[in-house]
């Protein structure tokens, strides 16, 4: 009898023995129920849940658990973990004893049989009471686990795999839906809140806090001494603060953390191309601390934009930085969400209006052509062109014009009839042909754009216009980004301008003297090392840029509202270059920027212009089109002249009093005391002021005092035109007399 007993336990050690996988092949086949973008060096930026049956995190090492949840476990559900063999036989004496009596006793199943349950075929079997045969199999099961497993393995295997409340399994998982931090960090009252939900997983939060209770006053015991007598009871509370955390199972959707959110969009994007599965781990080319910096830094930005005093109406921001040799993306910030009205809208892949970020693509096109040079003056005074649709009339950012200019102050400064006027020489279609070969998603020809593609009326995205000005940064060369989704390597470039207009365009754009017609000295396009940048600002303000590149990076950023509404008083300058700055001055935190060197096809020489139209100044060429004195022709002159006093009147109107306003005059207030303010809007000092017929002088806001009657009012440019008219009435009154004095 005894050796069919022995024989008996022998055959079932051995089918334990061939059943229980190694701890290696656990740990091996654990899945997460997410997938992990990492960054370059495999930190996680974005966890995306695929597997929706149940929420699995990281496995976690046991050395990774706090102290405190370990011991929390083992208080709780085995006691005497480190010391029995994978079955308590005291505690299983104790529960017969209990059931004979039907006196409630916790259960005689140790970590280690409750293991084997979760490892085994027993794991995948409805919960309940075992019958006495698979109580024996889990027996063996446990002697066997016990003989081929080190007890830290069994406990860090055991809490990875737990179920805890809902579809929550593991601890990782628990740790970060709960608690919102990692398992390293758990606190007492979070360990004992833990261990409580392994025996009662979906129970009331009035059970739970109760287990918890009893197993954090178990905890105190073992460490029992005068200051934890003193401390005070650990149970205080712990209703309310049990159902307010057990509460985040039912609503969060996903446990992540915000530095587990760095990069959902591009995440998204590698989702929907790639379809990793569940557990996988897709390396990136981001770099997680540029990422996180960028991220902040768009959100400060917005936050600074859309202070109370002064709100500007801007809800999204985006950026990316390239890496100018391998065109790996090392930032990509879709949105900056918070303030955001669409933050699911990826901001970095939507189709916006350029603006003036195309202008140094078409004068380095003039430049190749040998249509221009970086000396060569144009003409900023106002312009009709005919079209199809009828005139079209360019006007600059700040409704200004500045007569004959250099390409270097109108690239530099951005403005936009010099712009114009550069494409009528190079034509809309030519044009669009080159923005195609940058990469640039245009839609349509050049003619379906006219005149106002010189202004960036086409469609971009951050992505391909930062690209694009990689191109500059790599001497005229464009190649595709680095594909982060399939992490194909990217085809060999293409040359769209030469070396040597590639090197000038690039020059103005790092020129801080050439902005300052429209940005002045002090812009904060100006960054502590070598750095080119354009600024744009879309047709109602709905799209802003900062783009440029310095030897290593190329940065973009683009600040807007994702649903396409106006910004308030928004500019380049304003928007979106302080966040460009910011990140460029990051990124160079400890290397400098060096300027590129000039090509051999380039040469230097000193410019004198006639009239001091601009100072001299030592201009870059391309060799043969170089010139040392540049002026106007007399007809140029006259017609420069003829321009300016056009400008004027083209861009100033009275702003008031506005036509038909009628004064009336106080008469409790001295007459000597009331005023009439003329307010010219634009123009320049070439207007001046004519009242009924007879000057009255040039000041661009001027008092006169009122006389009654009706009055016209006359805007006139310096060959003695009306500008603008308009008619005012005065009104008088009776003006009080005084009182007799009293005899």
């Amino acid at each position: 009898m005894k050796r069919a007993a022995t024989f008996v336990v022998i055959m079932m050690l051995a089918a334990a023995a061939h059943a229980a996988p190694g701890f290696d092949e656990v740990r091996a086949n654990w899945r997460s129920s997410d997938w992990l973008l990492l960054d370059r060096d495999g930190e996680t930026l974005q966890r995306t849940r695929i597997d929706t049956s149940a929420r699995r995190g990281d496995w976690i090492a046991l050395a990774d658990v706090s102290p405190a949840l370990r011991e929390a476990i083992v208080v709780s559900e085995d006691k005497r973990f480190y010391e029995h063999a994978g079955v308590d036989w005291r505690g299983a004496a104790a529960a017969a004893w209990g059931n004979l009596w039907n006196t409630r006793t916790r259960g005689a199943s140790t970590v280690t049989m409750q293991l084997t349950g979760l490892i085994g075929d027993e794991g995948r079997k409805p919960s309940g009471r075992r019958s006495i045969a698979e109580k024996a199999q889990q027996t063996v099961s446990a002697l066997w686990l016990e003989r081929t497993w080190r007890k830290d393995q069994i406990l860090e295997a055991y809490l990875n795999l737990v179920p805890f409340r809902g579809e929550i399994i593991g601890l990782s998982a628990l740790s970060q839906t709960l608690f919102d931090k990692a398992p390293s960090g758990l606190d007492e009252r979070e360990s004992a809140l833990a261990a409580a939900l392994v025996r009662a997983p979906n129970a009331p939060y009035a059970k739970v806090a109760a287990r918890a209770c009893a197993i954090l006053r178990d905890m105190r015991t073992l460490h029992a001494d005068a200051k934890t007598s003193a401390a005070p009871d650990p149970c205080v509370n712990l209703d309310s603060y049990a159902q307010l955390t057990l509460t985040r199972t039912a609503s969060a959707p996903a446990y992540v953390r915000s530095d587990d959110a760095l990069a959902p969009h591009l995440a998204r994007r590698i989702a929907n191309e790639v379809h990793p599965v569940a557990g996988a781990r897709v390396r990136s080319t981001l770099d997680a601390r540029l990422q996180r910096f960028a991220r902040d830094t768009l959100a400060r930005t917005l936050a600074e934009l859309n202070a109370r005093a002064h709100p500007r109406n801007v809800h999204d921001a985006a950026a990316i930085v390239i890496d100018n040799a391998s065109g790996d993306v090392l930032a990509w910030v879709g949105s900056a969400g918070g303030l955001s009205n669409a933050a699911e809208v990826d901001a970095v892949l939507a189709q916006r209006q350029a603006g003036s970020t195309l202008k140094p693509f078409l004068y380095a096109q003039a430049i190749d052509e040998k249509r221009l040079t970086a000396a060569t003056l144009l003409d900023d005074a106002p312009l009709d062109l005919a079209t199809g649709g009828g005139l079209y009339i360019p006007q600059n950012y700040d409704h200004d014009f500045k007569g004959w200019v250099s390409v270097r102050t109108a690239l530099g400064s951005s403005l936009n009839v010099p712009a114009v006027r550069a494409l009528v020489l190079v034509t809309p279609h030519r044009f669009a042909k080159t923005l195609v070969a940058l990469g640039l998603p245009l839609s349509q020809a050049g003619d379906y754009y006219g005149f106002s593609l010189a202004l960036g009326s086409a469609d971009v995205t951050l992505a391909s216009l930062a690209n694009a000005y990689r191109a500059l940064a790599n001497g005229g060369i464009a190649r595709p980004l680095f594909d982060l989704a399939n992490h194909a390597p990217a085809p060999s470039g293409k040359r769209v301008f030469s070396p040597e207009a590639s090197f000038i365009v690039t020059d103005v754009l790092a020129d801080n003297n050439a902005r300052t017609r429209t940005f002045g000295f002090d812009s904060v396009l100006a960054t502590r090392t070598f750095s080119a940048v354009k600024t744009g600002t879309s047709k109602d303000m709905r799209d802003n840029w900062a783009v440029g590149f310095t030897s290593r990076y190329t940065v973009g950023v683009w600040v807007g509202n994702a649903d396409g509404a106006p910004m308030w008083d928004v500019s380049g300058v304003t928007g979106a270059a302080p966040a460009w700055n910011a990140i460029v001055n990051y990124l160079h935190r400890r290397t400098t920027s060096r300027a590129p060197s000039a090509p051999p096809g380039v040469v230097k020489t000193r410019v004198a212009y006639q009239s001091d139209i601009e100072p001299a100044r030592d201009e870059w060429f391309v060799r043969g089109t170089e010139m040392e004195r540049i002026g106007l022709t007399a007809n140029a002159a006259a017609a420069s002249t003829t321009n300016a006093v056009r400008a004027d009147a083209a861009a100033a109107k009275i702003g008031a009093p506005t036509d038909g306003t009628i004064f009336a005059l106080d008469p409790d207030i001295p007459p000597a005391r009331q005023r009439v303010w003329f307010e010219r809007a634009g123009g320049g000092a070439r207007l001046t002021w004519r009242l009924d017929g007879k000057p009255f002088g040039h000041d661009a806001r001027a008092a006169w005092l009122p006389w009654p009657g009706r009055h016209v009012l006359e805007l006139v440019d310096a060959r003695g035109e009306t500008v603008d008219k308009v008619g005012f009435e005065v009104r008088g009154a009776f003006a009080k007399t005084a009182a007799p004095a009293s005899k």
